[in-house]
This record gives C-alpha cells, structure tokens and sequence, in this order.
C-alpha cells in the first residue's frame, strides 16, 4: 500500500513540473544577479534539497532553456540559440545541484531565467538575473600632424556605455574635442579625443565600466626637451611610479620614433616573457636598469637625422602611460677647410715622433732631414748643409708638409729635396712633394718591418 502510495505522489507531481510556468506561480521564488563578460563563461546557481526522481526546468520568460527528468536531459523543445551552449553538471545533480552552465555568452542572452526543481520531497523555484557587460582593455595613443597633436583613448568594445574623463595637469576636468562610437545598441566602439595644448603638461584618460566594476586609466607626459651635439650619446628618459604597476602585473614597454601621420617601432619589452627586442643597433636597453624598472633608452652615435619626437609607451589592462621626449641633435662644430690639412698633418707627425724618438734618444742620435741642392751620388758620403740651405730653385709659397728638423718639426715647400741621416740609409734622397705626408708615414712608421732604401716622390732636383 505504502509503494502505491508514493508511485501514485509520483504521477501527481510530474504533470505539475512538466507543465506550464504557472503551475508555479504560487511559489516564492528567491532573486540573485549574476554579471558576466561578453564572449566568456558563466554559471545560473541553483540549489535544492536532494530527493529522488528528480525533474528540472529552465525557463526565460515564455522561453523553454533546458530541461531534465528521467535522468536524462530532454531538449526537444530548447529554444535554438541555446544549442550546445548550456549544459547542467550531471555529475551533481543527485547532491542538489541544478545550477546551469552558460558558455560563450552573448549579450542577447541578459535576462531573468527561473529554475524550476522538483522531487518526490517537494519542489522549489528561483529566479536568477543575469546581466551580460563587455569591456576589452581600452588603449591610449598620440598622434600628430603638420599642425596639431592630439591625444585619442580608444575602447574597441565595451558595455553598457562606459564613463569617460578627461583631465589635465593638476586634476583639471575637460571635455573631449571629438567623440565617436559605434554600434546603437551595444557592444559599442569608442573614440574619445582631446588636442593637445603647449600650456599642458601632461593628460589623463579614465574609463570606467560600472556594470563590471572595471577602470582603466591612460595618462600622458611631455619631458624637458633634449639638446644634443652631433655623435653624442643621449638616454631617453622613462621610469613608471612604481604605484602604476604592481609587481604580479603583466604589462608591456613599446618606444617608438613619432612623426607626422605614423609611427616608427624602435624597442619592444614584454615583462611576463622578458622578451627584449631592438630594431637598431645604435640602440640599447641596461638590463639592471629594466630590472629595477627603468626602461629608459640610450641612443648612440647621434645624427642629425635622430632629432624629432620619442614615444615610451607601457601598458598593462589596468592602465596605459605614454611619455613623450623631443631631442634636438645639433651640427658639431667645424674648423675651416684651410685649417684642416695643416693641423691634420701635425697631429700625424706628433703620433710619428713619440713613436721613434725614445729610439733617437737612446742611441744619441739626431732624426733631421737636410737640404741638399744636388741628389747625392755617393751613398757613403758625409752630410752637408742644414735645413735652412738653398737647394738653387725657387721654393714654392704653399707649404704642405712637415718634416723633423733635430726633435723639432718645420714647415716645408713643396720642391725641396732632402737627403734622411736616420730610418732611411744615409744619404738616401728625399723629394718633398704633394705627397709628403705618405713618405712621412713611411719614413717614420715603427710598425714598418724596415726602411726604404730610396725614396723619390717628385722630379729630381735640377743640377
């Protein structure tokens, strides 16, 4: 009598829980919001005291979601844009568990759903809102032309409408100069715009979604200009607060050579990877300094092409902060043409004695050139004349070499003759030309295995 008893409870209580939303309409029915993000995953709780011979329904409105009795799921009559998106954890039914799992929401899928459970012990119903928000981490970018700059925040999907503030310097609010979005009814795409000032410093972006509870923050900062001189080295400044960036936080650093209408990739740092990477190598980045984060950037070899503007930018999906630093690289300055080759040349010539005159020195001998008016014939023959003789020509006015006289260099005309007392075997003939400077490379290199045994750079001097 007992077993009729509960099958005959049985066949009573499954018609009611199959039947229409108003079977249950009598009962109190418990509220909770559920938000979730767009295109992620969610579960509707739902909770009941276990018993056996266990039935349950979701429903949204008039909607059929989900359906489940005779152990097993029965989805003839699921609404198709449900399909192979919901499920229920099976495995849990028989502790109480009739919550439902959402996959790949959509923002169609926001509303008010009911769960509706029922066993031989009794039934229950709850009514569960689910809110659906988007917010894909927005990004802060500056931009110019021939004649502005401007700074734009840009969401490429976010709902409901998010709260945007601008602000500049010391917390001053302003509004934006342009502002686009796209899509009427959600996700919307963003746009928001300001110019930028020469009074302003620096600027703020806040974004906030108040459905997810989610700020993000862009900020903006011009540093002191940077003069350099051509050849230099110069360190591109960026060091974050460290309050802009906690430790456990993925973020990236992107520098990059701003010019009108686009941007140039310079350097590239990915923390969670330590991915470095650098597009030239004139540039660098000190790996103490990343470590102890200051991503600052030296520059090498300075040009006077570098001048123009540096954008360090490092983001994370809390915040993005955007630094920007103009260097101005300025022509070295330079001697005149005429002043070059003389100086030049003594500078050669002073290398070439500190070379070879330790060797002069010890041996007590002198390095010195003499005039000669006739080529020597006789390479045993004594030396004759001093530097200052006629050689019986007229010497030319432009003078062009240097040659060592005793440890002293003098100036020589072009035309002379010289005969060499060291380096080259006594006597040997010297003719100073145009080309002076390589024989005097010759002459007076130490790293030469060994002198010439003659040398004569231009005609032979009339007998």
């Amino acid at each position: 009598m007992k077993a009729q008893a509960v099958l005959s409870f049985f066949f009573t209580l499954i018609p009611s829980l199959c039947g229409p939303q108003d079977s249950f309409s009598h009962v109190s029915m418990n509220e909770q919001i559920i938000t979730g993000r767009l295109g992620e995953d969610v579960i509707l709780p739902c909770s009941f005291e276990s018993g056996p011979n266990v039935v349950i329904h979701w429903k949204n409105q008039d909607t059929n979601v989900y359906s489940y009795y005779k152990d097993s799921d029965q989805l003839e009559k699921q609404d198709p844009r449900y399909a192979n998106r919901i499920s229920l954890f099976h495995g849990e039914i028989h502790n109480g568990n009739a919550s439902l799992s959402f996959r790949r929401l959509t923002l169609e899928d926001e509303g008010i759903y009911v769960c509706y459970v029922g066993t031989s012990l009794g039934k229950i119903t709850k009514k569960v809102v689910l809110k659906v928000g988007a917010f894909v981490t927005p990004v802060m970018k500056y931009e110019k032309n021939t004649t502005n700059s401007f700074l734009i925040c840009n969401v490429l999907s976010v709902f409901p409408y998010p709260i945007i503030t601008w602000k500049v310097d010391n917390n001053t609010s302003i509004s934006e100069n342009n502002g686009k979005e796209v899509g009427s009814l959600g996700p919307f795409r963003i746009n928001s715009r300001v110019n930028i000032t020469g009074s302003n410093s620096s600027y703020q972006c806040e974004i906030e979604n108040p459905l997810l509870k989610q700020t993000w923050t862009g900020r903006w900062t011009m540093k002191d200009v940077l003069h350099k001189m051509q050849s230099e080295n110069v360190l591109l400044s960026c060091k974050p607060e460290n309050s802009s960036f906690p430790p456990n936080q993925d973020f990236t650093v992107t520098w990059y050579r701003v010019e009108s209408g686009s941007s140039l990739l310079l350097a590239y740092f990915k923390n969670s990877s330590q991915e470095t990477l650098i597009s030239q190598p004139r540039l660098s980045w000190k790996e103490e300094l990343i470590n102890s984060r200051d991503f600052s950037l030296t520059v090498k070899d300075l040009r006077l092409s570098d001048s123009g503007e540096y954008l360090c930018d490092i983001s994370s999906n809390e915040s993005t902060l955007l630094t920007i630093q103009t260097l101005h690289v300025e022509a070295s300055p330079r001697a005149p043409a005429g002043i070059i080759v003389p100086v030049l040349v003594a500078v050669v010539s002073a290398v070439l004695l500190l070379s070879v005159a330790p060797r002069a020195v010890r041996s007590k001998r002198c390095i010195g050139f003499h005039k000669e008016r006739h080529p020597p014939t006789n390479q045993n023959s004594s030396s004759a004349g001093t530097a200052e003789e006629n050689v019986g020509r007229k010497p030319e006015s432009k003078t062009l070499a240097f040659v060592l006289h005793g440890l002293h260099f003098k100036p020589v005309p072009l035309g002379s003759a010289y005969r060499c007392d060291t380096c080259l075997p006594q006597n040997s003939l010297l003719r100073i030309s145009s080309r002076s400077i390589c024989a005097s490379l010759i002459i007076f290199s130490p790293w030469m295995p060994g002198c010439p045994t003659h040398v004569n750079l231009g005609p032979e001097p009339a007998h």
